[in-house]
């Protein structure tokens, strides 16, 4: 009898390529871009159809834009427009109602969109997550273009390879990771952007910055005036100096599909998807995250990671920026909730509970325990520092 096991090793590696375009006016006839995209396509005799899905805020600030997706891709050769063009509630809501999920689902099989098809998203974060989530699970994987329109989905989550919706309350509990076909961003959509909106992403260039590039926190030090204006050349650099950081991270990490338990582009952020909660989405997803940055680098200067002139320098480029760092929702039932945020954040990662801090602007560090005592103190911290700025 033989007692040694028998066993096949399945071994193989994937390539995935993706380009990034940056651009104004994506939808003008006198835009090459999207033409030569396809001209370029290798089509392998099979002409694709292309579906597009819309943000409803887009949709409300530019409202001739299906037209002109119609009309321009009359022009496009190497893939077929789906002419009917459908929008989805913009934000939180259509990651959060399943019905928008099922819709989406729908619409993909109704029209026949295949592996070799495209979904194209318009659209903030949230839309673009949940149809890159639909795409990817029909037909177990459809291709899909992202098109995002706020600073946050054009300098962090529209560019990167995570999709996603809410479900048992809680944040991207369903997703994928599906990197898109191609990205396209156009600087034009930024121009009829909330000013809150403008200001949520930029909390994302700060995360960045803090945990990889100590120089780019300089800038934005330096340039922090003309951000809280808005002013676009500053915008436009930071856009794009952030989405490069967030790139550099998912292709030179090793761990792209984040198989490990550390995540340190999520600085910040296990405390903003609380919040986010704990507020039933009344605050921006950027908003939360610099509220949730500004309490893990006080916890950072509590544990003596980094200097009191570090932490002032964060906190005063937050509050020239205009954000606020601090919300009394953290503190609800002696931070309970809060914690539990901790908790939730390790089930999502699987394996131990993984925080990036800083030890020092420029330099991220994993830490696997939080001291809650400490916590607390640097939620006090925190709201001594805003009423004091506030009076």
């Amino acid at each position: 009898m033989n007692k040694n096991p028998q066993v096949l090793h399945a071994d193989f590696t994937l390539s995935y390529h993706y380009d990034i375009y940056f651009t104004k006016y994506l939808f003008s006839k006198d835009n090459p871009l999207i033409r030569t995209f396809f001209e370029k396509s290798d089509t392998k005799g099979h002409i694709p159809k292309i579906l597009f899905m819309i943000d409803q805020g887009v949709i409300d600030h530019h409202p001739n834009l299906k037209k002109e997706i119609s009309v321009y891709f009359q022009s496009v050769s190497n893939v077929q427009l789906i002419e009917d063009i459908f929008v989805f509630p913009g934000g939180e809501i259509v990651k959060n109602e399943t019905q928008h999920l099922d819709k989406m689902l729908e619409i993909i099989d109704q029209y026949g969109i295949d592996r070799h098809s495209i979904v194209a998203a318009i659209g903030g974060g949230a839309l673009l997550d949940a149809a890159g989530y639909a795409a990817a699970i029909s037909h177990r994987g459809v291709q899909h273009i992202r098109i995002p329109t706020t600073v946050l989905s054009q300098n962090d989550s529209g560019i990167g390879v995570k999709n996603g919706v809410n479900y048992f309350n809680k944040k991207n509990y369903l997703g994928s990771f599906s990197p898109p076909q191609s990205v396209w961003i156009d600087q034009h959509f930024l121009t009829t952007l909330e000013e809150r909106d403008l200001r949520s992403g930029i909390s994302e260039a700060v995360k960045v910055a803090l945990i990889r590039d100590a120089e780019f926190f300089r800038w934005l030090e330096k340039n922090s005036t003309r951000l809280a204006l808005f002013e676009e050349e500053a915008m436009q650099y930071q856009i794009k100096e952030c989405a490069r950081l967030h790139l550099n991270h998912i292709t030179g990490s090793g761990d792209p599909f984040e198989r490990g338990s550390a995540r340190p582009l999520d600085f910040g952020h296990w405390a903003a998807h609380k919040l986010e909660d704990l507020t039933n989405y009344s605050i921006r997803h950027g908003e939360a995250v610099a509220i949730g940055i500004a309490l893990d680098s006080t916890y950072s200067y509590l544990m003596g990671s980094i200097s009191e002139e570090e932490i002032n320098r964060i906190l005063q480029l937050f509050q020239i920026l205009g954000f606020e760092i601090f919300h009394d929702a953290l503190m609800k039932d002696d931070c309970a909730p809060l914690f539990e945020g901790l908790n939730e954040f390790r089930e999502h990662l699987g394996g131990r509970l993984t925080i990036t801090l800083l030890e020092g602007i420029g330099k991220g560090v994993e830490v696997h325990e939080i001291d809650n005592d400490k916590m607390k103190k640097a939620l006090r911290r925190l709201s001594h520092h805003t009423q004091y700025h506030e009076n």
